[in-house]
């Protein structure tokens, strides 16, 4: 039998997939116009570009993104192993950065970051990218790399006659999601999460549980159209025993 969700829970899971979509949307205009470089691009220009690119959505008012742009193949850019053109969207606060006006470049070699990332193929937000060729949402997770916020990498390979040249990508906010999410899951009659695709909880309206724990047993899930995601459905969500 086919389970029947409350126009509620429907849009819920509508809501979150049309977020995605868009953000989905711009990364892949991003890399149309990457994949137009040259291999023998210069790092200036390919940064150059990358910021026209991505600053428009980081800017935005009340922008979903913390921070978006391209992290290149190992050797793509001459003499570098690891090469991020990637910028910070305006912060309210961060323990690395402070207080933030306006978009910042992530600068590897002046944070010293070269060591925590001696290859950027061991990270997820990269490696299924790169062995599936399909687009990939990575978290939610705690970013200790540069924003340290609760957030979702989001990422699609480019690629150049049929060789990867790197990701586009862009970090979308937990918070930010949850306060575009959040009240269409309170509309609900009843307990709701959203929740990864390891069961760990993203948002809930059930007090007794926490975002980042294991899922308890629920009655219900719905997907979350071309997501990683489901939303969970009361009365049994409630916590494990």
């Amino acid at each position: 039998m086919i389970a029947q969700y409350p126009p509620t829970v429907k849009e819920c899971a509508q809501a979150v997939s049309a977020l995605f979509d868009g953000v989905f949307h711009d990364l892949e205009s991003w890399r149309d116009v990457i994949a137009l470089l040259g291999p023998k691009t210069r790092p200036a220009e390919l940064e150059e570009l990358v910021e026209t690119l991505v600053i428009p959505s980081l800017t935005l008012s009340n922008p979903i993104l913390l921070g978006a742009g391209f992290i290149a193949a190992p050797e793509f850019v001459r003499g570098r192993s690891v090469h991020f053109c990637w910028w910070l969207g305006p912060l309210e606060s961060n323990p690395l950065l402070g207080m933030t006006s306006v978009p910042t470049r992530l600068d590897l070699q002046a944070r010293m970051y070269t060591e925590y990332l001696p290859d950027v193929r061991q990270f997820e937000w990269y490696s299924i990218p790169e062995a599936t060729q399909q687009r990939h949402v990575t978290g939610p997770y705690v970013d200790h790399l540069c924003t340290c916020d609760y957030l979702f990498t989001v990422t699609i390979p480019v690629r150049v006659a049929g060789q990867m040249i790197g990701v586009v990508g862009s970090d979308v906010s937990v918070r930010r999601l949850e306060t575009s999410v959040l009240p269409l899951l309170l509309a609900a009659n009843q307990p709701l999460a959203l929740v990864n695709a390891l069961s760990r909880v993203v948002i809930s309206t059930e007090p007794t549980v926490q975002v980042g724990q294991l899922a308890p047993l629920f009655e219900t899930a719905l997907a979350c159209d071309g997501l990683p995601f489901r939303i969970l459905v009361g009365p049994g969500l409630r916590p494990r025993i």
